[in-house]
């Protein structure tokens, strides 16, 4: 089963910290979000991964391409070219196909220009999100109900205490660290290969506004009810308090394998 790692966005809402990387090379600690998502999956026993790139493409590719000399120490000949690399840990076992499909394409345009590498059954997320989501419980809820779809739908905790209102009137006021009521989506998701089957060849076909519509309207889509934790960096902020947790020991999504 192949997992596809949306990664080709302009991530224009980290201002400066994305002018010159793509959002999933941004660091969480010392490594970038994509490997933080691609080690939960791992995980899980999952390990063949797509990313489909766009901006900054040739960054996502210098990093895989140069995957054990960015974990650590080396020796490199200038003249002769010789690189000896000092493996501190192994290598995960991953096996990436690194996708450039465009700077102007949207997500789903992303999906259908990577089909050849998919199987049958596939999963795909974004970019910038982590959670504590049990990959293995998602997939054989997926497999039980035989649509096209499965949304994993998440419940993000609120860091700021949120006021609900009716006009002027205040309603509800909820603390600081309490679960939002509402459902969102927050990636993890898996599809089947039915799924190209509704994505055009144009660039500006979009998978939420457009594609999941489309299969909501013929009850191709079910949703995986999340309740644990999860978290995306959408803004500055969000790094700043995913690290953090990083820097606390309580990063929920790191699960102990490939560091």
């Amino acid at each position: 089963m192949k997992v596809v790692i949306l990664a080709g966005g302009y991530g224009s809402r980290l201002g400066s910290i994305t002018a010159a990387i793509p959002k999933p090379m941004v660091a969480l600690g010392n490594k970038p979000i994509i490997r933080h998502i691609m080690k939960i999956y791992s995980y899980y026993g999952f390990n063949d991964f797509v990313v489909s790139c766009g901006y900054r493409a040739d960054i996502i590719k210098d990093y895989f391409l140069n995957f054990d000399k960015y974990d650590n120490n080396f020796t490199i000949g200038l003249a002769s070219g010789a690189v000896e690399v000092e493996h501190k840990s192994p290598l995960p076992p991953w096996s990436v196909s690194i996708c450039d499909t465009g700077l102007s394409s949207l997500k789903a345009a992303r999906i259908k220009k990577v089909e050849q590498y998919l199987d049958d059954v596939n999963m795909v997320t974004y970019g910038d999100g982590v959670a504590d989501v049990d990959i293995a419980a998602l997939v054989k809820f997926h497999e039980s109900h035989g649509k096209i779809l499965t949304i994993t739908g998440v419940r993000p905790q609120s860091r700021f205490g949120e006021i609900v209102s009716e006009d002027e009137r205040v309603t509800s006021f909820f603390e600081k660290g309490q679960t939002l009521e509402g459902w969102v989506n927050g990636g993890f998701m898996v599809f089947n290969r039915e799924l190209l089957d509704y994505i055009d060849d144009d660039p500006g076909c979009d998978l939420e506004s457009t594609v999941v519509s489309r299969l909501i309207e013929q009850d191709q889509v079910r949703m995986y009810k999340h309740t644990g934790q999860w978290a995306c960096v959408d803004h500055e902020r969000d790094l700043v308090y995913l690290n953090g947790l990083i820097e606390s020991g309580q990063a929920f999504w790191e699960l102990g394998v490939h560091e």
